[in-house]
């Protein structure tokens, strides 16, 4: 396994210099073990596909992504030395070929994030911090099958956990404050639709 990534693009790179010596199918569990199971952030960067408008708006996509929180959160929450999740989930793959397509496309809004994030208000992904950032995925977890019924909602759910997951990589805790604002405008647009 790789040192842990530092910004986007040193975890976009050790994806690829993976799957390049793969000759087939890449699985979830492939992908972890590269980019470590201890790493917080990167699993959260899994919540990419309810950023999507199309994706996250599809039946049953932000259940299944509560749940993958919710199993990824309570397991930082409670310090566990690396993440489990289920076989079924970790031998879910994708074809080597497409992935890299992918991967490749991500390399430029990698590298103009990485211009922006770095390690500041480090206090915030530190310690209490990171408790705290646990605590509030696990309670977008808890209410993402609500989101079924509420357009865009899951949206900015997965802005906010892929804000999460990108300030926990980088240790930019202003990023973290950002994703406290998305978390703060999640809840709110569901209390507000359920009112």
């Amino acid at each position: 396994m790789s040192e842990e990534p530092t910004n986007l693009t040193q975890l976009l790179d050790q994806i690829e210099d993976a799957i390049d010596k793969k000759e087939e199918d890449v699985s979830l569990g492939e992908i972890l073990d590269t980019v470590g199971r201890r790493s917080f952030g990167p699993l959260l960067l899994i919540c990419l596909v309810t950023i999507a408008p199309i994706l996250g708006d599809i039946p049953g996509v932000p259940t299944i992504m509560g749940i993958l929180i919710l199993l990824i959160g309570s397991q930082l929450l409670f310090q566990y030395d690396h993440f489990w999740l289920p076989d079924w989930l970790l031998r879910q793959s994708v074809g080597k070929d497409k992935l890299k397509k992918g991967l490749q496309w991500m390399h430029s809004p990698a590298r103009f994030s990485d211009h922006w994030l770095r390690p500041r208000l480090t206090m915030v992904t530190r310690g209490v911090g990171i408790y705290i950032i646990a605590s509030v995925c696990i309670a977008i977890a808890l209410v993402m099958p609500v989101m079924e019924v509420i357009p865009f909602s899951a949206t900015i759910a997965g802005i906010a956990l892929t804000a999460f997951g990108l300030a926990l990589i980088t240790r930019d805790g202003l990023m973290a404050l950002l994703a406290f604002l998305f978390s703060a405008g999640t809840f709110g647009l569901i209390i507000y639709n359920l009112l």
